[in-house]
């Protein structure tokens, strides 16, 4: 049954890194046979060279030039290949019968067909499983959840794609059709034999090493033939020979248009022809018959069996089409990774390379190509270490790495090496080889050859992914692979000797296999050890070389693996025996480790040999010749049965002199009787008798001495050996420890309690550390009671030891709460640290004192909502990310996540809402306010939203109190009003209504603007509207005794400028205090402009000094005719001045600085006023207009009154008509009727003081109703003389009566006396004249009484002079 994998990679243990000092990086099998006892057991290792060892890259970059490897990484996977595999016979067979074959989908995934086979298979096949309706079984078998009917869909697929095949597997000869669904995708066959562009290799030079990619292996047909049906001949149809007859050849002709299953050559319309052989078929002979003839190419059962029985061709790495050099092959390769992942190739994790890869080798789905420059010979380039005599210059500070023994260049050939014996250079063994990779390129399962070391060495490039087995779990690996792909095992049973085979290291190690893993960086070397299986890839462009190399601790293995060699029929590498021939004629200059191992190795030797030529004599080979196998090269003398180099004997026959076998293949050689064989050797078992002997000597005097140390370690065992001169051995070594060993002890017992301890290394840990671990430290005081002496550090040692142990028991008691507080894991590392002894309870009291921080941090940022903002939040995650696994953590960094989400949420909510367009009401975004208030955290785009709906709200306020009870808005505050709004980014109903009053009030300042403006003017519409407001000489003087005229009044406000004017009328509360300001302007005006027309008037005078007046706008004097401005009786050249026409046609004439308008007519204007009045906002233009159109009307009226008789005022009312800016039918009758008469009587003030507030009164404007007028009793004459005066009053006073009915009060609430008393308070009495004028009067002005006023008529001062006239 087929093991599923798991979604996602997991990765396993890391192996140990040992970190060596100087002095033990000087010896390299000293060290790695010091750490053998530990790496060995994880069968790889990795060693980081002292800081400051780097040697230079000695490999010529420029001459470098090499073809890689092209690896598809799905085709690398075991699992993966043999599906690949079945669907390429599976589209293979459907192409033959005319039809693409397509993988369904079920369940919105790739049906997996091979999964579905083999399990249908393993179930008894298609017909068991129908009948027992074991479909739904096999869906969950599939990994589908149950209870979709996913068994259905599963039962028509196999039947419609698999069903056929499976027949024709087991002989059926049915020709079936297949029906694909549109939707499923189509299946695109890998042709794994078409690319292979390396054929197997049948020999190998002494010379090269093993080559990879040639493989070759035993093949299986797939299909059984078809005769059962056919009774046809069960071979494979031949072609005709051509050498025939011409009357055969004719025959064969005719019959290939006969049905070869009934003979006959009858309708003809129904006979098939093979598009493969030409064979003929009738349609209704096949079984089933078929009923059409079908479309597309048709190939009979025959050609069928032929093409689908191919032997499957052995796997192996097609080479690349381009030949790269380095520089090259790095910008592809840095390409090819940064478009992969999308980003620079040095951000990408190792962890998600390391994952995407294990992911693509499993899936057949994506096909993703990478190359590999593998297995360079370092010979041909140059190696990446200098070596002496090398092309590449060495620094005398970087001499030693030529001789340094982790050169890879010189490890193969120490003193130590047992290859140092081999005469070959073997490629890859004992020359290093170079590998240029590439992200994903990968090196698969494999063990070294002979089952030695390697050592590889990372120069530069990203790292380098290693997985290793140990050597002990070998075989278990192989039967595990072998389980899980018995097909490729079938056609390559020496599949794992290729190394194009990897299979997940998680899929293995859930079959048992053990299984570390480590990243290999630059400057860093891995190691790995004997039948170590191991494989791996490459994080990206990298640069490694690696070589092999085997100590004494092998040379057993050595022996064991050519065994295994012979069963599987492999070629071996080198001779073992020839090697061990070779160290044991150097006898007496050997270690004497070595020694004692060859020994051993050539007594198993001598055995064998002994053995198997007693056979062969037995079996009847008498005849034996000496041979020098050491002349012939390794591919004249291979078995020809089991392919192993023979040294000591082979056996050859006379019928084939050129082929050998060895002694344990006799039978294998030929069909020659055995007695014509002979034995061919390389020395007879006498002559090995003296090589045996020499080494027996050497190693036995050293095992016999060194079981005599066994024994007993005494001084005399020491003084035999120095008398003895036995060589420098490590057991010589540790005697002389032992003898020391009490000195030490007690050195090293006081530098303990002292304090003071030499540095030493660790490996494992890959740090340096100096202090003793507690086991050390037990084991240390053990041996001090264990020693011969008594040492009186030991109870000090002792005590030491005791506090130790307390403090793991504490660590145990703290440990075990759920989260201790930080003060006392404080403490307790404080007690830990002082003991100075390695505790790796402090690691972990140091992992949750970090811990308890955090924890302690998060809750004391959730105690002060008000500071616990977003960044706050992230960063107590980022903090708590790093930190080890804990349930508390895990608890509490849930909590502070799921409150960043809500909080995350809410921010990019309370902001969606700010910028929301349309913008949200304030009722969303006051119930949005309410879920935030109960978050726990700082969040400013919510406390913005809270803020904003707090304006809104005020501003909301504001606009209802600006038009509450009937108010009418001045402008200014409804501009600043909707200006306020824009900035609120909250839905404000009334702003569209305000915006909408704005613009009305702007397009009625454009109309009244293109009714007053003059085309081309400067001045503004107010400035136009408003009296003229410009300082006069004597202004300061006239304010200061209108100050001192009426006491009791406020203080004025500033009306210097336009500005101030405009000012003064937008802060006014209404109208009537608007025509207040307005007439004060007034005011000035006229008595500017009455010191102005004095001024220019005097210009003409006679003067004592008889200089002429400068005049016009040329200042010259004046000449010829001119023209004098009605207004400041200035006087202009008519040639520098339009309007003489006008003067000519006795229209008045206005200079130019006096003429700032149109002059439109009335009733052009009082629309208006209308309009505004329509629009409900007050202006300080609105105002200014409808000053000028009281001031209108009330000159008409006048003029009126006065027009049968001259006025003696009639100077000063024309004046008044040139200021006022509109034009009147009167106005020229007025110019006519008065011509400026002299009087000696001062003008007579129109308009002072026309606007007199009364204090207090309502903002509703009714304050005519608190004003008490009396009421009187007046006669019916002046009753009907008064009616008749309204009746004549023109229509543009009534007009304005009725345009402005608000501020109609504006007429009579200005008293007419000359010297009027500004009497102020809650009530004024007023009293009308009743007269002809109709004015109004205080009655404390006029000095009438309110009895008075209620009871008799009053005439004022002017209309009792008039009376007797008019009587």
């Amino acid at each position: 049954m087929t093991q599923s994998r798991p979604n996602e990679f997991i990765p396993p243990s890391e192996c140990p890194v040992f970190e060596p000092s100087w002095e033990e990086f000087a010896d390299p099998f000293g060290f790695i046979n010091k750490i053998r006892p530990i790496a060995e057991n994880t069968g790889i290792c990795k060693i980081r060279p002292p800081p400051g060892w780097q040697p230079p890259f000695a490999c010529d970059v420029d001459r470098l030039h090499f073809t890689p490897r092209i690896q598809r990484l799905n085709e690398l996977e075991a699992q993966t290949r043999v599906k690949l595999n079945f669907l390429d016979q599976i589209a293979k067979f459907w192409e033959l019968q005319g039809c693409t074959l397509k993988i369904p989908h079920v369940e919105r995934k790739t049906l997996d067909l091979y999964v579905l086979y083999k399990l249908v298979k393993e179930d008894g096949g298609f017909d068991v499983v129908c009948k027992e309706r074991r479909w739904s079984q096999i869906a969950l078998k599939m990994g589908f959840a149950p209870g979709k009917a996913v068994g259905s869909h599963l039962r028509a697929h196999y039947e419609r794609i698999l069903y056929p095949y499976y027949l024709f597997q087991k002989g059926n000869s049915q020709k079936p059709t297949l029906n694909n669904d549109t939707k499923d995708k189509e299946y695109k066959p890998h042709d794994l034999p078409q690319r292979q562009s390396v054929q197997p290799a049948e020999t190998c030079t002494i010379a090269r090493r093993a080559k990879r990619t040639k493989v070759k292996g035993r093949y299986r047909n797939l299909i059984h033939t078809l005769t059962s049906l056919f009774k046809l001949d069960n071979n494979v149809k031949e072609e005709p020979i051509e050498q025939q007859v011409e009357g055969e050849k004719a025959k064969v002709r005719v019959e290939q248009y006969m049905c070869l299953v009934c003979g006959g050559g009858g309708d003809e319309d129904r006979l098939l022809l093979c598009d493969g052989c030409d064979d003929s078929y009738h349609t209704f002979c096949l079984i089933p018959p078929l009923h059409d003839v079908p479309k597309g190419d048709w190939r009979c059962p025959k050609c069928l069996a032929q093409e689908c029985g191919k032997p499957q061709v052995a796997f192996g790495f097609e080479q690349a089409p381009r030949d790269y050099t380095l520089r090259t092959f790095g910008d592809m390769a840095d390409s090819f990774k940064s478009d992969y992942f999308n980003m620079p190739v040095h951000m990408v994790p190792t962890e998600l390379v390391e994952k995407e890869f294990w992911r693509l080798v499993s899936t057949i789905e994506e096909d993703v190509t990478v190359e590999y420059g593998a297995d360079i010979a370092s010979k041909d380039f140059g190696s990446g270490f200098p070596v002496k005599n090398g092309t590449f210059k060495v620094s005398p500070e970087e001499e030693g790495y030529l001789s340094s023994g982790w050169n890879l260049n010189n490890m193969p050939v120490l003193d130590a090496s047992v290859l140092t014996h081999v005469t070959a250079d073997i490629c890859g063994m004992k020359l290093p080889w170079l590998y240029v990779g590439m992200c994903f390129s990968s090196f698969c399962w494999h063990i070294e050859d002979h089952w030695s070391y390697s050592i590889n060495y990372l120069h530069w490039g990203e790292p380098k992914t290693w997985y290793g087995v140990p050597g002990y779990a070998a075989e278990q690996l192989e039967k595990v692979m072998k389980n899980l792909a018995p097909e490729l095992f079938e056609s390559q049973p020496d599949l794992l000797h290729q190394l194009v085979t990897i299979m997940n290291p998680n899929v293995l190690m859930g079959h048992g296999v053990p299984i570390y893993r480590t990243n290999q960086c630059a400057g860093e070397f891995v190691i790995t050890f004997p039948r170590a299986y191991h494989s791996g890839f490459n994080q990206g462009f990298n640069f490694a070389e690696a070589v092999n190399f085997c100590t004494a601790d092998w040379v057993p293995l050595g022996r064991q693996c050519v065994e295994h060699y012979r069963s599987l029929n492999r070629y071996c590498v080198f001779s073992h025996d020839e090697m061990t021939c070779n160290i044991a004629a150097k006898a007496d200059i050997l270690e004497l480790e070595l020694a004692s191992a060859v020994q051993k190795d050539m007594c198993a030797m001598i055995l064998e040999e002994k053995m198997l030529r007693e056979r062969a004599y037995k079996l009847g080979v008498w005849h034996s010749q000496q041979v020098d196998y050491d002349l012939l090269p390794d591919e004249e003398r291979q078995c020809a049965k089991c392919r192993t180099t023979c040294y000591l004997s082979a056996i050859t026959c006379p019928c084939s002199p050129d082929q050998l076998v060895c002694l344990h293949h006799i039978e294998d050689l030929c069909s020659c009787p055995v007695k014509s064989y002979t034995l061919n050797y390389k020395y007879t078992l006498a002559e090995l008798k003296p090589l045996f002997q020499a080494l027996t000597a050497r190693a036995e005097s050293y095992e016999d001495w060194a079981s005599k140390v066994n024994k007993i370690l005494k001084n005399k065992k020491l003084i035999e050996a120095e008398k003895k001169t036995y060589p420098e051995t490590d057991l010589l070594s540790h005697l002389c420890q032992v003898i020391q060993n009490a000195d030490r002890c007690t050195s090293m017992a006081q530098q303990l309690l002292n304090g003071k301890r030499q540095t030493r290394y660790r490996s494992g840990g890959g740090k340096s550390q100096n202090q003793l671990t507690v086991e050390e430290l037990r084991s240390f005081v053990n041996q001090l009671y264990d020693l011969p002496c008594t040492i009186r550090q030991a109870p000090f040692l002792k005590a030491l030891l005791n506090r130790v142990e307390q403090f793991q028991q504490e660590s145990s008691d703290l440990l075990a709460e759920d989260m201790p507080g930080s003060s006392a894991l404080d403490g307790l590392l404080d007690e830990g640290a002082s003991l100075d002894v390695e505790l790796p309870q402090l690691a972990v009291l140091r992992q949750r004192l970090e811990q308890a921080r955090w924890v302690e941090a998060v809750q004391e940022a959730s105690d002060q909502p008000a500071d616990l903002s977003l960044d706050c939040m992230r960063r107590l995650i980022d903090q708590g990310v790093g930190l080890a696994p804990h349930a508390c953590v895990e608890r509490t960094m849930a909590r502070l996540q799921e409150l960043l989400t809500v909080c995350e949420h809410w921010e990019e909510k309370a902001h969606n809402m700010l910028t929301a367009r349309p913008r949200h009401s304030i009722v969303t975004l006051e119930a949005a306010i309410q879920e935030v208030d109960s978050i726990p955290a700082y969040l400013p785009s919510c406390l913005q939203l809270k803020d904003c709906v707090s304006r809104a709200r005020e501003w909301i306020m504001e606009a209802d109190a600006l038009q509450a009870g009937g108010r009418i808005p001045g402008l200014a505050a409804l501009s600043e009003l909707v200006s306020r709004a824009r900035g609120i980014p909250v839905m404000l109903e009334p702003l569209t209504r305000l915006e909408s009053l704005v613009s009305e009030v702007q397009a009625w300042k454009e109309s009244a603007a293109k009714t007053f403006l003059l085309r081309n003017s400067s001045h503004s519409l107010l400035e136009v509207l408003c009296p003229r407001c410009e300082s006069g000489p004597q202004k300061s003087k006239s304010k200061k005794a209108k100050d001192v005229s009426v006491p009791c009044k406020k203080v004025e406000v500033k009306l210097d400028s336009l500005f101030d004017v405009e000012k003064a009328l937008s802060t006014s509360k209404d109208t009537a205090s608007a025509m207040a300001t307005l007439s004060d302007v007034h005011q000035k005006e006229l008595e500017s402009l009455s010191m102005l027309r004095t001024s220019n008037e005097s210009k003409f005078q006679s003067s004592p000094s008889c200089l002429a007046p400068t005049v016009c706008l040329c200042h010259t004097v004046p000449a010829g005719p001119m023209l004098q401005c009605e207004l400041c009786r200035d006087a202009y050249h008519s040639g520098c001045v339009p309007g003489f026409k006008d003067v000519q046609s006795g229209l008045p004439w206005l200079c130019p600085l006096c003429k700032h308008s149109e002059k439109p007519p009335l009733d052009k204007v009082l629309p208006l006023l209308a309009s505004l009045q329509r629009i409900r906002v007050r202006l300080p233009e609105g105002d200014a207009l409808r000053y000028v159109i009281e001031r209108t009307v009330r000159w008409q009226h006048k003029v009126q009154q006065v027009s049968p008789t001259p006025h003696p005022n009639g100077k000063v009312s024309l004046i008044c008509s040139n200021i006022i800016r509109l034009k009147i039918n009167e106005h020229m009758t007025l110019f006519y009727l008065y011509s400026f008469p002299e009087t000696k009587k001062e003008p007579e003030k129109l308009e002072k003081n026309s606007k007199r507030r009364l204090e207090k009164e309502n903002i509703e404007g009714q304050h005519r109703d608190k004003i008490k007028k009396p009421k009187k009793k007046k006669p019916k004459m002046n009753k009907e003389r008064r009616r008749e005066e309204k009746q004549t009053t023109s229509p543009s006073n009534s007009l304005s009566d009725l345009s402005y009915s608000d501020d109609s009060e504006e007429d009579w609430s200005v008293c007419s006396a000359k010297q009027c008393q500004q009497p102020e308070g809650n009530e004024v009495n007023w009293v009308q004249c009743d007269g002809s004028c109709n004015q109004w009067f205080h009655q404390i002005c006029v000095g009438v009484s309110a009895e008075q006023a209620e009871n008799e008529d009053y005439i004022c001062v002017s209309c009792s002079k008039t009376l007797p006239s008019q009587k």
